[in-house]
């Protein structure tokens, strides 16, 4: 175990990690399906039956799985994030950045929060990295289809994660550690010890989290639009890069610099406490 200071950096997964929607790779395909027609199926369905956006798509993969007499099988979904095209440079990130957090005298810890299929991110070739994913999950009938929604991570209830990270509760079965008060000095993660990156409005919940309480985020994004330099602009997120993970890029430079700063704000802390003891 560590002494180190923690560091922890959370990421959204769909175009902030990969490059679309992970269900697009294999799933959608998988029921003879276009990406347009299964989308507009459950957005609609959502709009109609005024239902969370993210359970209106769990259930469009159930139901659309039942008709069409095909299994949905929790090792199918996992086999299925081998197909999940990552950004460049994602592979080599995760080693690369716990390394340098290391060398400056902080330990890095790598989360995922994100609206996309827990099971599919199991099966990338990145899941080892991450401490805890939370994202969707289904429940399983004893044939092993997925029947119910056992997790479902919207856009403002991703805020809960963040502060599992923050009280170290990550067990989300776990309600009452979490909503225990907890004295800022003992809690695992010090907000202004996290960095948030995600690719758009669905993140701004969290985003606004960190600009609140000392933490930092970054918007990444594949083509610069509107959209994202709006986010900038109105100091919804701190930074904004292309998403490309490579060593010395924008992206890559500015997280570690901001473990620099975080690295030398607790040496800095250290050095104050040592002094006021003395006295």
């Amino acid at each position: 175990m560590s002494d180190l200071p923690i560091v922890a950096i959370m990421y959204d997964f769909d175009r902030t990690l990969c490059t679309k929607d992970m269900q697009d790779y294999s799933f959608i395909p998988s029921l003879g399906m276009t990406e347009s027609e299964f989308w507009q199926y459950s957005n609609s369905l959502g709009q109609r039956e005024h239902m969370d956006s993210i359970l209106a798509y769990m259930y469009a993969m159930v139901k659309i799985s039942k008709d069409k007499n095909i299994p949905l099988l929790r090792q199918n979904l996992v086999d299925m994030g081998k197909n999940v095209e990552l950004f460049k440079g994602v592979e080599g990130w995760f080693d690369r950045i716990t390394e340098f957090g290391r060398a400056n005298g902080m330990q890095i810890e790598h989360y995922v929060i994100s609206s996309g299929m827990k099971e599919i991110i199991e099966g990338t070739p990145i899941s080892k990295c991450f401490k805890s994913i939370f994202a969707c999950e289904f429940l399983y009938d004893e044939n092993g289809n997925g029947v119910w929604p056992k997790t479902d991570v919207n856009y403002t209830n991703k805020t809960q994660f963040v502060y599992r990270i923050n009280k170290g509760v990550l067990d989300v079965a776990n309600d009452n550690d979490l909503n225990r008060s907890m004295p800022d000095d003992s809690k695992r993660v010090p907000f202004c010890n996290m960095i948030y990156i995600g690719d758009g409005l669905s993140d701004v919940p969290c985003m606004k989290m960190m600009k609140a309480y000392g933490g930092y985020s970054i918007a990444v994004y594949q083509n610069k639009d509107s959209k994202v330099e709006d986010l900038l602009k109105k100091g919804r997120v701190d930074y904004i890069y292309p998403a490309d993970y490579s060593e010395n890029t924008g992206l890559d430079i500015t997280v570690k610099n901001i473990i620099r700063k975080m690295s030398i704000s607790e040496t800095l802390y250290d050095e104050y406490t040592k002094q006021k003891n003395l006295l």
